[in-house]
């Protein structure tokens, strides 16, 4: 568990040898032991290079994703922003890096913005969603939003951002949940 309720840190158990290792990934009746019940329909799968931010994304109402995300290559802060207007914690922020030899995962309910900057010189970034890509309901919010104040590691003259990133809106403009 972490600071704010539904976002969830796990830590795969990891069996190494001289040879390498073994882990369960994703097992579902333990994932629902400790978290609930979830339908995830998709596996996604990016690279990107150093500097690379990418977020702070969401899809509006029953188009929302919870995601189940971890890093297979290189490092990433990984950053989830509560949108629920009646949580206690509306508005904060949680951010944890994951890494390839940490092999953490970040799981983040619906009702979240999700985004993450790659630390390392390359990261291959995966997650599981729960629910189809709707880009019609698809929002982005600014990485740099003064009121949500998410201290990035590295300058900003080195963030490179898509240019539906760039059109980021403010958080004061953010569609939320109920």
């Amino acid at each position: 568990m972490t600071p704010i309720e539904g976002v969830w840190i796990l830590e795969p158990q990891v069996f190494g040898d001289s040879r390498g290792y073994f882990m369960e990934v994703y097992q579902q009746a333990d994932f629902e032991r400790h978290i609930g019940k979830v339908t995830f329909i998709q596996d996604n799968e990016s690279k990107s290079s150093y500097g690379v931010l990418r977020g702070l994304h969401y899809q509006g109402g029953e188009y929302s994703q919870a995601k189940l995300v971890r890093v297979m290559k290189g490092r990433v802060l990984d950053v989830a922003v509560d949108l629920r207007k009646s949580s206690p914690t509306f508005g904060q922020h949680f951010m944890v890096e994951l890494n390839e030899d940490n092999k953490r995962q970040l799981f983040i309910p619906r009702g979240f913005a999700h985004g993450f900057l790659v630390l390392s010189d390359e990261a291959v970034f995966c997650y599981k969603v729960d629910n189809a890509y709707a880009p019609e309901h698809e929002h982005s919010i600014c990485y740099d939003d003064p009121t949500l104040a998410i201290k990035w590691p590295i300058d900003s003259a080195d963030i490179k951002l898509s240019q539906k990133d760039i059109a980021g809106l403010p958080f004061s403009n953010a569609v939320l949940f109920e």
